[in-house]
């Protein structure tokens, strides 16, 4: 991958240096999700080991994330969006997506998708519009994954 980049902002920055990645920060708020309830910490640095990821963080205290899900050249898949419930209602989600949106990287890629449940007001802001034609996006979905017994 390319060099990291960062952007601050107040007391925040936003980083996409993985070694700065507090892994047990991310497995602790998404195994709490909605979307990834239950999941294990091996899965989730996995996952973020094939991404790039944007790290969100007060101080040297991560706070937020987003992860891109790319082949580095046409396609992304946004997931993982948070920002700790004791920093929201700062703007900084929106500005975690616009750092994302600004990554070099973004602007080479014709198509970004996302899946949400929850605000979908932000992303219509930031230009995401949802798919809603009949058979053209299509899934496979295993939602108790990480809970179901093995």
């Amino acid at each position: 991958m390319d060099t990291p980049i960062e952007w601050k902002k107040d007391r925040y920055r936003i980083s996409t240096d993985p070694a700065q990645l507090d892994i047990a920060a991310i497995h602790a708020f998404l195994t709490r999700s909605t979307w990834a309830a239950g999941i294990d910490r091996d899965t989730v640095q996995r996952s973020v080991a094939h991404s790039l990821n944007f790290g969100l963080y007060q101080g040297e205290t991560q706070v937020g994330f987003a992860r891109l899900v790319t082949d580095f050249a046409t396609f992304g898949y946004l997931c993982d969006v948070y920002v700790l419930e004791a920093h929201q209602q700062a703007g900084l989600g929106r500005w975690l997506m616009e750092c994302c949106q600004a990554h070099p990287l973004w602007q080479r890629l014709r198509r970004v998708m996302l899946v949400t449940s929850t605000a979908p007001w932000l992303y219509e802001k930031l230009g995401y519009t949802p798919v809603n034609r009949e058979n053209f996006v299509w899934q496979q979905v295993q939602p108790d994954i990480y809970t179901a017994t093995r």
